[in-house]
């Protein structure tokens, strides 16, 4: 399964746009790093290789979306939010902890933020309003918008 994020990380390097690069990087006030693609072009690029995966297990796709996050590109952050979204009618409270994990260790700007958190853990909640406690707990974001959280002392 490597090999089609291998595959999609080479179509990204090789319709990456510097002009839109540099227009993201001047848009976000902290650090984020980009190919420079347009989100439409993301959004229709994830979907294409969704279709691969049918019949892969919820847990595979969430690997994937795992390497995905692990790689720091905003544009593969969001393949990663839109194929783990695809799986929400197989959430169980057993996932809570990946993705708040994910926020932990890989939502470091708004617009990651906006896409997990809005997307995927809100269909989470959906299925579990219980784990809002949970969520209430969180610390206040670090970054405008949400960012990467610390557990508080």
């Amino acid at each position: 399964m490597k090999g089609i994020l291998d595959r999609i990380r080479k179509e990204l390097q090789q319709e990456a746009d510097e002009k839109t690069r540099q227009s993201g990087l001047r848009f976000f006030k902290e650090p984020v790093q980009l190919y420079g693609i347009k989100s439409a072009a993301v959004e229709t690029l994830g979907k294409r290789y969704l279709k691969e995966l049918h019949g892969r297990s919820k847990v595979e796709i969430l690997q994937l979306c795992e390497e995905l996050w692990q790689s720091g590109y905003m544009e593969e952050s969001f393949i990663a939010c839109m194929w783990a979204y695809s799986r929400r009618k197989e959430f169980t409270p057993e996932d809570f902890p990946l993705f708040e994990r994910w926020v932990d260790a890989y939502v470091s700007n708004w617009a990651a933020c906006d896409t997990l958190c809005n997307h995927t853990i809100g269909a989470f909640i959906q299925s579990y309003p219980a784990h809002l406690a949970d969520l209430k707990r969180w610390p206040a974001p670090r970054t405008a918008g949400c960012g990467a959280r610390r557990p508080s002392a």
